[in-house]
């Protein structure tokens, strides 16, 4: 099954160091590229992509991203990331427009999201959106 991967855990990953407790963060994305189970949308790469001040930097994580072609988004993507926005905001739940864009593409294509970013867990409670979380060892 494939995974919507948010930049968090991307970001994690792409750090020099992680610590002990994001280590199996990073293992388990290691894992989904391995096996071939993640899945990249276009607003998530540019968020990755953007602030990177060395040229040659940007580059050569460009090249690395191009392994995780973008997903096709849909009108019915957008349509339905503007429905969460609002019945988030309707709870009480603020939130990204590209936060909302996964969740969307994740409900719609009944993929999970792997984030660490506490956000989503309200997002899930309201919007009832899966999350991929590593196995407990």
């Amino acid at each position: 099954m494939k995974v919507l991967v948010d930049t968090s855990v991307w970001s994690l990953a792409l750090r020099r160091r992680s610590p002990d407790r994001e280590g199996s963060i990073v293992r388990e994305l290691g894992r989904l590229i391995a096996d071939f189970e993640v899945a990249m949308i276009g607003p998530i790469r540019q968020e990755l992509l953007s602030g990177i001040r060395e040229e040659g930097q940007y580059l050569a994580l460009r090249e690395k991203l191009r392994a995780f072609p973008d997903m096709r988004l849909e009108s019915a993507d957008f349509e339905m990331a503007a429905r969460f926005f609002n019945q988030c905001r309707a709870e009480g739940v603020q939130g990204s427009n590209t936060d909302f864009l996964l969740c969307a593409v994740g409900h719609l294509r009944g993929m999970p999201i792997f984030t660490t970013d506490k956000d989503f867990h309200a997002y899930s409670r309201t919007l009832g959106i899966k999350l991929h979380r590593p196995p407990k060892k």
